[in-house]
């Protein structure tokens, strides 16, 4: 089986170089600061229409900050899962957790049933749950087909160890996809010492805001400070580095 790259992306321009770089597949997100959102349904369609080779996901999350549910946004979560699949998205990628660090399983189900006939990512809530082998074997009998992780890091360098045994213990039940500071300089090294076969990443640089005045007295975050004038785009070079960084392990 080949070893394949999922590229997050922030925008359908950003979905689109990551193809150009050689991506097999795209998470498509917006708020990316807050860990990414839903994006919106321009966004998707755009994002279908100029990926041709490229595989489409997108992430089914309504806001930021936890994974614990309210039955009213998981009612969210069903229609932008229906949302994406009218779309033509090829898989969504979401993850519910309940109070106590284990995986929301009813939460769950509701969206798995949502989802049929798509591939569903369980996403990096599975980073803050208390327990991740019960949260593995509860993921697997879902019928989830993936797990996004670093291995309960900071980033899945520093998360082999636990990566390396998510692996082993997956085995052919479900793909455990490192992610999080994933990039050209460590991607081979991680592939090796976990036997992972997919791995995630943004690949982005910086691009200049066009706008030519800026008022420094005002933040569009309020008291989070967001840089209004920089815009990060997926580089394809950065893409297409990592590719051949691992196209020999094949």
């Amino acid at each position: 089986m080949s070893l394949k790259i999922e590229i997050c992306a922030s925008s359908a321009e950003s979905a689109a170089r990551a193809q150009e770089g050689g991506a097999y597949r795209v998470e498509l997100c917006a708020g990316i600061p807050e860990g990414g959102t839903t994006p919106s349904w321009g966004e998707i369609m755009a994002a279908r229409e100029l990926l041709s080779t490229t595989r489409l996901h997108v992430i089914i999350r309504p806001r930021g900050g936890d994974f614990l549910y309210s039955p009213s946004e998981i009612g969210i979560m069903c229609r932008d899962i229906e949302a994406a699949r009218k779309a033509g998205a090829d898989g969504v990628v979401f993850g519910c957790l309940n109070r106590d660090g284990g995986v929301d399983m009813e939460a769950m189900q509701h969206l798995m049933e949502a989802a049929r006939g798509m591939s569903v990512t369980f996403h990096r809530a599975f980073d803050m749950c208390r327990d991740p082998f019960q949260a593995l074997e509860q993921i697997i009998s879902l019928g989830c087909e993936r797990i996004l992780t670093s291995g309960q890091e900071a980033t899945a360098e520093e998360g082999i160890p636990l990566l390396k045994e998510l692996v082993d213990r997956a085995g052919e039940r479900i793909i455990i996809m490192p992610g999080c500071g994933v990039r050209p300089s460590n991607i081979r090294k991680i592939a090796l010492e976990t036997h992972a076969r997919e791995f995630h990443f943004s690949g982005r640089l910086p691009r200049e805001s066009g706008m030519r005045y800026h008022n420094p007295r005002v933040s569009m975050g309020g008291v989070v400070h967001i840089d209004e004038y920089r815009i990060d785009v997926t580089a394809p070079e950065i893409v297409a580095a990592a590719v051949n960084e691992i196209r020999d392990l094949e």
